[in-house]
């Protein structure tokens, strides 16, 4: 089911789809593809949105640096420099993090009116990214698919082809607040990441592995998430072709627990600790399954490069459930 969201400034309107099955409602916008709402019942059935996000389109426009919700690409997280070589030449890209290029430049895929049709229990959105935009090589057909299973766990499969080699690197950048509102600090984390690829302070990847164990990255075993991520763990299983469930997040005071499985080899915990009005810090903790960041600047990555007569396939899984006891 489908509605009228809002009209962007140059008349371009903007549609919303509601999905609903097994007790959640998701709503996504076919602008940035995102996530408007996620709604879940708690231990007592008491529903309530678990994703950051606004009522209305201004308050996306309004607000774009979070990237709340959306459809993140064509390269999730950082580049350093916003250069990377490929096949013997270098491609630029847009400066928009210091002297880095984040989550797909200036005008990413969050920031674009996607075409959606229904499909069943869900919607798929494509779009077109031509050669050039925002600096990457080759004409890319995208689409991301979101359904819900019967359980009513979200997925996003997004799949690409491309005429020229590329690269390319989608997530899903959706904040989680398992309670429906305040700190997250207090939500328990558990990842099967026994390393994190370590990082400068301009958050970009060293190059190196650093072990979690007896540092504050080791959630082998769940433990309050508090604050102060933005790192990339390495996911013990790999690239995998078949979604693995990698990270549980439980909220104690609320009972609902979100799980994600994933074909990615990492996954960015960031806990939101420089979000503004009107949201506050730590109101929110992204999961973002994706490569590693800087990966087309480390050949001792998983690769991100996307080859003409390749298909790139991504799977991504939100579960929601219930815990019982308090």
């Amino acid at each position: 089911m489908s509605e009228l969201f809002g009209t962007l400034s140059d008349g371009t309107p903007v549609h919303r789809w509601t999905l609903e099955r097994s007790g959640v409602r998701v709503r996504v916008l076919s602008y940035g593809g995102i996530v408007q709402s996620a709604e879940v019942p708690d231990r007592e059935g008491n529903t309530a949105d678990v994703v950051l996000g606004f009522a209305d389109l201004d308050g996306y426009v309004a607000h774009p640096a979070p990237y709340f919700g959306a459809l993140v690409g064509r390269y999730a997280n950082r580049i350093a420099g916003g250069r990377f070589p490929l096949d013997g030449r270098t491609y630029a890209l847009a400066l928009n993090s210091g002297a880095n290029s984040l989550h797909g430049g200036e005008r990413g895929f969050d920031k674009r009116v996607w075409d959606v049709a229904e499909v069943a229990d869900g919607v798929r959105l494509s779009r077109v990214s031509p050669h050039g935009e925002e600096g990457f090589p080759g004409r890319l057909e995208m689409s991301a698919t979101y359904t819900l299973d019967g359980s009513g766990a979200l997925r996003i499969v997004y799949e690409a082809v491309t005429d020229a080699p590329t690269v390319l690197n989608p997530t899903n950048h959706s904040y989680f607040n398992l309670g429906g509102s305040g700190h997250t600090g207090g939500h328990e984390l558990r990842l099967a990441a026994s390393r994190i690829t370590p990082v400068d302070a301009g958050l970009i990847p060293t190059g190196g592995f650093e072990d979690v164990t007896d540092t504050r990255f080791d959630f082998r075993r769940p433990r309050k998430i508090g604050s102060g991520y933005d790192h990339n763990f390495v996911l013990d299983k790999g690239v995998t072709s078949a979604a693995e469930e990698v990270a549980e997040l439980y909220d104690p005071a609320s009972g609902r627990v979100l799980t994600v499985a994933t074909t990615e080899p990492g996954l960015q915990v960031y806990t939101a600790d420089h979000l503004d009005e009107p949201f506050a810090p730590g109101d929110g903790v992204a999961l973002e399954t994706q490569h590693f960041p800087d990966s087309p600047n480390r050949p001792a990555f998983p690769s991100t490069v996307l080859r003409p007569g390749e298909v790139f396939r991504s799977e991504t899984v939100y579960g929601f459930s219930v815990r019982r006891e308090g």
